[in-house]
């Protein structure tokens, strides 16, 4: 049967690719900077005789591993390369050699799941009907994001895929389970910076000034009523400010303030009329006091959708790959990743892959001390492939 020689396969190649994975966590790149972590994949790919197209949308990469009859069907497999400006704070023996640059996300893992999976589906490429496409894509951690910069790039030219999946790890499961939500995965992401003007001036003389410091916490405060008062309340809605730089001193009253955060939730019409509410209640409050806001919205990623009958086929997929008790239905995540670009163009499955070794604590993603028990990578891989090769014989 395909799942144990798969299983098999997985086993086989497992060591090489957790040395895949140490030398990519050591090596961590940069959104948009990711040229040797290019030529790392391009050169296993080299290994395997495969063709590929480098350098679309920046570094990413993309190629095919042709089965029988390969134009016949085509289903793609995404992972994405950038690391994240992080100082990493572990004892591995294979730490970041990069100061201040570090793979917080998993990403180090989702590149060296792809390449195993490449290498067992170009083991059993007589074993499927159609093509794999393989997608390495660059900048997911950074707008406007690598999956835009790639379709722009023409990445589909040469052919648009049935079905895209991908995967994330995941440390708040276990490894050997996976999770999956239908329809509305992941939440719409745009960043605000907002810059509050007034008046600045000696600290023991507030009445000769305009306080912006005072102004901007109003908004501050003032823009949570989007979520409190505005937000339907089943819609899943976060407006939050997450930086607020003031460089005036003990007794000096600055001229401006500026103030930068995050919009997230799940509905289009939604998202641009808390585009609208920010900037009314951010100019308005600051009017008030006889400052000036000024207001712009970067519009970033859109929500993610998964198909939901394709992810009820990639639910039982997994079931029979790990077992029923091993796959898990997810809620809504208000995080946000640009792989919802090409869910846009095709049915598409984004789902999550445990990382955490049963009875250790939690190193959440984004953080200096993030780490994966790399058992997760013959799971990772193995499904890939899995998924891929039940999709395309269905």
């Amino acid at each position: 049967m395909i799942k144990q020689r798969i299983e098999q396969l997985s086993e086989e190649y497992f060591e090489q690719i957790v040395q895949y994975r140490r030398y990519l966590h050591q090596n961590p790149e940069l959104s948009t900077k990711e040229e040797n972590t290019a030529q790392f994949i391009c050169e296993k790919l080299d290994e395997m005789s495969l063709k590929y197209k480098k350098n679309v949308g920046g570094y990413g990469i993309y190629g095919f591993v042709e089965g029988v009859c390969p134009e016949k069907k085509c289903v793609a497999l995404r992972a994405d390369m950038d690391a994240l400006p992080i100082n990493e704070e572990t004892n591995l023996e294979f730490k970041s050699k990069k100061s201040g640059v570090m793979h917080a996300c998993g990403h180090d893992v989702h590149i060296a799941s792809l390449l195993g999976a490449i290498k067992i589906l170009n083991t059993l490429k007589n074993s499927f009907q159609g093509r794999v496409m393989f997608i390495f894509q660059p900048s997911e951690e950074f707008y406007p994001g690598g999956a835009l910069k790639m379709l722009n790039d023409g990445i589909f030219n040469e052919v648009i895929p049935q079905n895209i999946f991908a995967f994330h790890t995941t440390p708040e499961m276990d490894i050997g389970f996976v999770g999956i939500k239908e329809g509305k995965a992941m939440a719409s992401t745009d960043e605000i910076y907002i810059d509050v003007i007034g008046k600045g001036g000696h600290g023991a003389t507030p009445n000769l000034n305009i306080d912006p410091v005072l102004v901007a916490s109003h908004i501050v405060v003032g823009l949570q009523s989007i979520v409190s008062r505005n937000a339907i309340p089943t819609m899943p809605t976060t407006v939050s400010i997450c930086r607020f730089l003031a460089e005036g001193r003990t007794n000096i009253t600055p001229n401006k303030v500026h103030l930068e955060g995050i919009v997230r939730t799940f509905d289009e019409a939604w998202r641009k009329e808390i585009h609208k509410l920010i900037e009314r209640i951010s100019t308005n409050i600051a009017s008030s006091f006889g400052a000036k806001a000024e207001v712009f919205i970067d519009s970033g990623y859109p929500y993610l959708y998964n198909d939901p009958q394709l992810s009820k086929e990639v639910f039982a997929i997994c079931q029979d790959y790990l077992g029923k008790d091993k796959v898990i239905a997810l809620d809504e995540r208000m995080t946000a990743e640009d792989f919802a670009y090409f869910a846009q163009k095709a049915p598409s499955c984004y789902f999550r892959v445990g990382t955490k070794k049963k009875g250790e604590e939690i190193t959440n993603l984004h953080t200096s001390t993030f780490d994966v028990d790399e058992q997760c990578l013959k799971y990772a891989m193995g499904l890939s492939s899995f998924i891929a090769i039940e999709t395309l014989n269905k």
